[in-house]
């Protein structure tokens, strides 16, 4: 007997990072390590199972600022510049170990992976939003949007025009961007204000995404918790709640995943573990040991 639905939402979001007048700038690493091992790698998967044809439904966010930076042509060459430096440490890596068999597999994975990233990004002429666009076309994900500036709501509730921007701005991003309007939206870091959707309903959107107490502490209290939407009074819009449990697997580092020792530990990476000078080109050029992405 069907109780109801798994609603699985993935969140994409990165702060909007862009120096075109430095040559290498550290903190656009997060988006190229981003689009490395986790949004290419998605679209890889996806792509199986519409090859394989088994049915799949999911929503995701892909906020204004991140699609901003995969669109952009300057970020976009810098990655490809990121990823072919990667293989070509890889090819190193992999004649550096050949006399340690376990080391050296994990080379020719990281390569093969790299490789597969890489005719991917090229695959899509160097644009992965096209990616998800075609998925969405295809009726197997359902992408929403957030804040434009992922600006947090609540502390901008003084000012409702503020609000009412990030909204509109974002919905007229996307529309640009996907050809339709968005029917949801994560709301930046899940922070929500009475009343502010009424804004979301003048912009079109039909649900959005909170934090849980934002829901278990509403009136009338739920009857099922933060396992069903709600729905808000004067605007009819729906609002689901993140499950506390699900969040915890994901960020905490002592019930969830990133502590169990089964994982790979993040902060062990080779450009801090091996001898600088071998190192040295694949690291900051100021020579600032740097996470290089393989472990």
């Amino acid at each position: 007997m069907h109780r109801g639905y798994l609603c699985l939402i993935l969140h994409g979001h990165l702060p909007f990072v862009r120096h075109p007048e430095h040559e290498d700038f550290l903190e656009e690493d997060w988006l190229y390590e981003a689009m490395t091992e986790t949004y290419i790698p998605l679209i890889l998967l996806f792509e199986r199972l519409v090859d394989e044809k088994i049915d799949f439904r999911i929503t995701m966010t892909l906020s204004p600022t991140l699609i901003s930076m995969l669109s952009d042509r300057l970020l976009q060459q810098r990655y490809l510049k990121h990823i072919n430096k990667l293989i070509e440490l890889t090819h190193r890596e992999i004649e550096r170990t050949s006399w340690q068999p376990d080391f050296q597999r994990l080379a020719i994975l990281y390569l093969n992976n790299f490789c597969k990233v890489r005719d991917t990004f090229e695959r899509y002429r160097h644009n992965i939003v096209n990616a998800f666009k075609n998925l969405q076309d295809l009726g197997k994900i359902e992408i929403i949007t957030c804040g434009a500036t992922h600006g947090y709501f609540p502390l901008m509730d003084i000012c409702k025009e503020s609000v009412r921007a990030q909204v509109k701005v974002a919905v007229s991003h996307y529309e640009t961007v996907f050809g339709r309007k968005p029917k949801g939206i994560w709301l930046p870091e899940c922070g929500y204000q009475p009343r502010q959707d009424e804004i979301l309903k003048e912009a079109g959107i039909r649900y959005f995404c909170a934090d849980a107490h934002g829901v278990l502490h509403g009136t009338p209290r739920p009857k099922y918790g933060v396992f069903a939407p709600v729905y808000c009074r004067r605007t009819g819009v729906a609002c689901f709640a993140r499950d506390l449990e699900s969040s915890k697997q994901v960020w905490s580092s002592i019930e969830g995943y990133p502590g169990d020792y089964q994982y790979r530990e993040f902060y062990r990476d080779i450009g801090f573990d091996l001898e600088y000078d071998y190192i040295k080109p694949y690291i900051h050029p100021d020579g600032a040991r740097i996470n290089t992405g393989i472990k």
